[in-house]
């Protein structure tokens, strides 16, 4: 990461050196006063940028800072993009509160705009060489640079990604464009808009063209708060499945936080770790159809009982089928007791013909399972116990190359590996639990 940021700073340097130096300003920009003015726009546009899926994040500064690149050229670009995109968070991580970010951080993003601008203000040179004027062919190439800026930055912040969270660069590349990637691109044609209007009229041309750009930015955060009330949506009917009994309180979270974090040791893509995220969640749901008497038994279950439970994977499936969102989390849901040499449950499929995110679900499950208290096992499992039996059943019950992967993920020691006892079982069965803790992993 240290390297990529090092990489990525000197470049933006010598970029905005090459461009200051051989890209003097046109004068359709106004002078200094004009830049100032795209300075200020940028910066208004900067100010609520919008938290998406996977921690990116997105404001609507791409058409004011193509706007001024098409007007003022390559230098232009290189000092909007570097000076007005600062924002309040980079700030507060300046001066160390809370809810900003580092340093770093900020050397990089202002480093990656201001290449992307740059890159786009010497396509419009090669395509516009005479300076900006309203017409079709300066339309078309105003796109043509949006989309070497978009591609730049895109690549550029994915790659930034990928190596902080150790994710193959496609799959981030990808993700992002999923998100963001049209809208974005289609800013390019009002960048066009907004340099016509400021040469026809100056900064008040520019008055109009707040309305669309708030549209914009509402249109992102309305994408986020939808898909946040969905999680919150499904995270409740989680913990409502989990307070069916007192023991398995907190074990879809945890089922999610394990799937999620193999599934990036995985190299799965952002769609996959969605599925895996709210599969996580919802990978019991059809437990909410089998009987107390059942669910909540110490002992052993009959051949009969045990047939009623190991039916919950196609009552989960049946309940969600007709959330065409959840699509994605069916097979997760319905075949993560598969076993991998074809004993398991509800089809007895063998090996790879089990779903890979159901694999990688039924090794994140059975950990924490093992792990936790459970009425016929009060006393967990130790992380090394746990990991041991994983491995005496790899190729058995699970997929080897998922338990390899868990290899190398419980080495980085995450959070969720410790035993989980919650505090009001240790409570209710002190007599039983209160002098045997399991020993620590």
């Amino acid at each position: 990461m240290r390297l990529l940021v090092a990489l990525v700073g000197v470049a933006a340097g010598l970029a905005c050196v090459a461009a200051l130096l051989w890209a003097p300003l046109r004068a359709e920009i106004g002078g200094y006063p004009g830049l100032a003015f795209w300075i200020a726009v940028v910066f208004l546009g900067a100010a609520a940028p919008v938290r998406m899926a996977g921690d990116a994040v997105v404001d609507v500064t791409i058409a004011p800072v193509l706007a001024a690149t098409a007007l003022g050229g390559p230098a232009a670009g290189a000092v909007v993009a570097l000076i007005g995109t600062i924002e309040l968070r980079e700030v507060r991580g300046v001066t160390g509160r809370s809810g900003g970010i580092p340093w770093y951080g900020s050397l990089f993003n202002h480093s990656a705009l201001s290449i992307s601008a740059i890159a786009a203000g010497w396509v419009l040179s090669a395509l516009v060489p005479a300076g900006f004027t309203a017409d079709a062919w300066t339309l078309t190439a105003v796109g043509i640079a949006g989309l070497a800026y978009f591609a730049i930055d895109n690549a550029l912040a994915a790659a930034a990604v990928a190596t902080r969270q150790s994710r193959p660069l496609r799959a981030v590349l990808v993700g992002n464009l999923r998100q963001f990637g049209v809208s974005l691109a289609g800013l390019a044609p009002l960048a066009w808009l907004m340099a016509a209007m400021y040469v026809v009229a100056g900064p008040i041309g520019i008055l109009p063209f707040a309305v669309p750009l708030y549209a914009t930015r509402v249109g992102y955060k309305k994408v986020v708060e939808i898909r946040d009330m969905f999680t919150q949506t499904v995270r409740s009917l989680a913990g409502a499945i989990d307070a069916k009994d007192p023991f398995t309180a907190g074990h879809s979270e945890r089922v999610q936080l394990i799937a999620k974090d193999l599934g990036q040791e995985l190299r799965c893509s952002e769609s996959e770790l969605e599925a895996l995220e709210w599969g996580g969640l919802l990978h019991d749901v059809g437990k909410i159809g089998i009987p107390d008497v059942i669910l909540l038994k110490t002992g052993a279950l009959t051949k009969e009982e045990r047939m009623v439970m190991n039916a919950h994977p196609v009552k989960g499936e049946e309940i969600l089928k007709p959330v065409e969102k959840l699509a994605p989390e069916l097979p997760i849901i319905r075949h993560h007791h598969e076993w991998f040499n074809g004993s398991g449950y509800p089809d007895r499929l063998v090996g790879h013909a089990i779903p890979r995110l159901a694999r990688i679900m039924h090794v994140a499950d059975s950990f924490e399972a093992m792990t936790a208290a459970r009425p016929y096992r009060l006393t967990p499992l130790t992380q090394r116990q746990a990991i041991d039996e994983l491995h005496k059943f790899s190729g058995i019950q699970f997929d080897p190359e998922v338990v390899a992967a868990f290899d190398r993920l419980i080495a980085q020691k995450p959070a969720w590996a410790k035993p989980n006892i919650p505090q009001h079982l240790i409570e209710r069965y002190i007599p039983r639990l209160g002098e045997k803790e399991p020993a620590p992993a």
